[in-house]
């Protein structure tokens, strides 16, 4: 098929620059190497730095912190590093009585152990609340309580 008599066909496809419409006397949005000046990997070498100086060598001073995990208490000794007297121990027990231990009884005098039977779970440490201190300062480090 031959094209129509009125419109040419044009020789070559238009440039970028005049497909984008870029005025190429217009000043780049990103700077051009000039003579003698080398790009580096990532383009052109970025300006002298121009803000403040630098400060002066001060000396730096390093503050070591030392984070403990939280330490879990139950009915069994426990070992860490008392927060008192910052030693290496093994807690020391030692039981009292708590909530559980007058509910247990309690519960035995509503069952009808009124002729002292009601006063085993005093005697019985599984029933007790659990206060963990260290042997060396005798400071309380924790606690466990049964409710």
């Amino acid at each position: 098929m031959s094209a129509p008599s009125g419109n040419p066909l044009p020789s070559a496809p238009p440039s970028y620059e005049e497909t984008m419409g870029i005025n190429m006397n217009y000043p780049h949005p990103y700077p051009v190497p000039g003579p003698g000046q080398k790009p580096d990997g990532k383009g052109m070498n970025p300006p002298p730095y121009m803000g403040q100086p630098l400060p002066a060598n001060n000396p730096i001073t390093v503050q070591t912190v030392y984070v403990q995990q939280p330490v879990l208490f139950y009915d069994r000794p426990v070992q860490m590093r008392c927060p008192s007297c910052n030693q290496e121990i093994v807690t020391r027990l030692s039981y009292g009585s708590g909530a559980l231990t007058w509910l247990s009884c309690g519960g035995l005098c509503l069952l009808g152990c009124i002729a002292g039977c009601c006063l085993i779970p005093f005697c019985i440490d599984a029933l007790k609340d659990v206060d963990h201190t260290c042997p060396k300062c005798s400071a309380l480090v924790g606690s466990y309580k049964r409710l």
